[in-house]
């Protein structure tokens, strides 16, 4: 049994329609990336110029991508550590640009991705249909979401096709992520100290 309570969350959860992340938010290519096999994902900074990078671990190997343009920078198909559960932190060695560096990997294995920024945004996942989820997007600091739905809580994507691995935003705040077993969707924005949650962007 759920109480009154749960049962008008689920319903206010499934009656809402997938809509776009607001301002400044914007995604990638505007589609997802297919990406047969995922298994997790995980984000690190370029080098040279600190934008956010996406690592993606898969049964095929690892792929590394640019957080901004949603370009393939790097690949690996036979990589060591190939699967992060085979070391005691879930991260897998770098490659590209983060040769140097281990990547630590949110998905099928555990770990986890942040889900609050610094300037006020949070992200939940939810099950009202359960085992498929629901990734809601917010400003409001999360459940019950009483304002409505579009203006202070976004419904942004819904995993009924795919089993949902991971979903956060980078440590930068400036990149969302969503990765099911078959695919990656991004949204970035700009640095934090220049867009604010509901000021309008790109």
């Amino acid at each position: 049994m759920i109480s009154d309570y749960q049962q008008g969350l689920r319903e206010k959860f499934l009656s809402v329609p997938v809509i776009p992340p607001p301002a400044p938010w914007r995604r990638i290519l505007d589609r997802r990336t297919p990406i047969g096999g995922l298994l997790g994902i995980g984000f690190a900074l370029a080098p040279d110029d600190g934008r956010d990078l996406v690592m993606v671990v898969s049964v095929d190997g690892h792929g590394l991508f640019d957080a901004v343009t949603g370009e393939k920078i790097a690949r690996d198909r036979d990589p060591e550590d190939s699967i992060p559960d085979a070391v005691w932190d879930l991260s897998c060695p770098g490659l590209g640009p983060l040769a140097a560096t281990r990547v630590h990997i949110a998905g099928l294995f555990g770990g986890g991705l942040h889900t609050t920024t610094e300037d006020g945004w949070t992200l939940e996942i939810v099950s009202p249909e359960w085992p498929n989820h629901r990734v809601l997007l917010s400003e409001d600091g999360g459940i019950p979401h009483n304002g409505p739905h579009g203006e202070s809580w976004w419904h942004i994507f819904d995993s009924n096709y795919s089993e949902l691995r991971a979903s956060g935003f980078s440590p930068s705040g400036r990149t969302l992520a969503v990765a099911t077993s078959s695919d990656l969707t991004l949204w970035t924005r700009p640095a934090p100290d220049t867009a604010s949650p509901g000021e309008a962007g790109a």
